[in-house]
């Protein structure tokens, strides 16, 4: 790996962080809609940003040989449904004030990639690294344990979005032309429900200007950081594209508990008091390793 290729893929991580950070505040808008007429939204709009993105940047050659591939098909088909669930449950924590558990999900998920890449591409996982998922995990069983909760629109965020990684990580196929075609499976099924089921507000000839124009940049929304991580992905590994995805959740927590005034029970403090000592274990780890990449770059 390059020097220049592993800048590039860490101002993507960031990029992406940062972008999933704030994308609460503009799902906050679109409250008045169900969560799964705004995913439709969300469907609809990529797909059509993502044609022309392709189209403009020549990659349509790519999605064709992609196509062409039944062992990429079959993949991109489940990662797809993970994106789709993923996408479907944010939107619901977030507009159903629990963007506080959202923020756990996505604290917890660069310490579960280290375990998917010890356990399905074989990176090896440093001491320290170790002790930061035990302690993390010890967070999560002290909710479970001793309160009787457990934070299960977290572990379902961490878990569907970690293995969504895994699996773009390992298929053969760029991220704009992957994400494509991820989206155009889940196409027909949202034309579906935005045919059959969606309510008035979806009739965008109805609508006002400002609620039409929400929901067209939902695409949007959906689309930059989306192909910021795909790219990051790529050029970096696994377990080090972890140590950036703090930046979201962080961002989630402070808009949770400062602006939108959801409760910090003693529960969920003591959990992410845990998760956080473990990301402070992990992220001094992560970056000797990667003062250690970068000199291994010059030498």
């Amino acid at each position: 790996m390059s020097d220049k290729s592993l800048k590039i893929g860490v101002a993507l991580a960031v990029a992406a962080y940062a972008m999933w950070g704030f994308a609460p505040l503009y799902f906050k808008l679109l409250m008045v809609m169900p969560a799964a007429e705004i995913l439709v939204h969300r469907v609809v709009w990529s797909a059509l940003l993502l044609v022309i993105l392709v189209f403009g940047f020549k990659q349509i050659a790519k999605v064709k040989s992609a196509l062409k591939n039944p062992k990429v098909i079959k993949v991109l088909l489940f990662s797809g449904v993970l994106l789709a669930g993923n996408w479907l449950l944010f939107i619901w924590a977030v507009n159903n004030g629990h963007l506080l558990d959202a923020s756990l999900g996505y604290y917890i998920n660069p310490l579960l990639n280290v375990f998917l890449g010890r356990i399905f591409l074989a990176e090896r996982l440093r001491r320290m690294q170790k002790v930061a998922v035990i302690i993390a995990l010890l967070g999560v069983l002290i909710l479970l344990f001793s309160y009787g909760e457990l934070p299960w629109i977290a572990l379902l965020l961490a878990s569907s979005f970690g293995i969504y990684g895994l699996l773009r990580k390992q298929v053969a196929v760029d991220s704009l032309p992957g994400l494509l075609i991820e989206t155009m499976m889940m196409l027909p099924f949202a034309f579906l429900y935005w045919i059959f089921f969606a309510s008035q507000m979806s009739n965008m000839f109805s609508n006002e200007v400002a609620l039409n124009g929400l929901l067209i940049g939902a695409g949007i929304i959906t689309t930059a950081p989306l192909l910021c991580f795909t790219g990051a992905a790529r050029r970096i590994r696994y377990s080090t594209l972890g140590f950036f995805q703090y930046i979201g959740p962080s961002i989630m927590f402070i808009l949770a508990v400062y602006l939108f005034g959801e409760p910090l029970h003693e529960a969920r403090m003591v959990t992410f008091g845990f998760v956080w000592l473990a990301l402070v274990i992990f992220s001094f780890d992560s970056y000797r390793a990667y003062r250690k990449s970068l000199k291994s770059l010059a030498v």
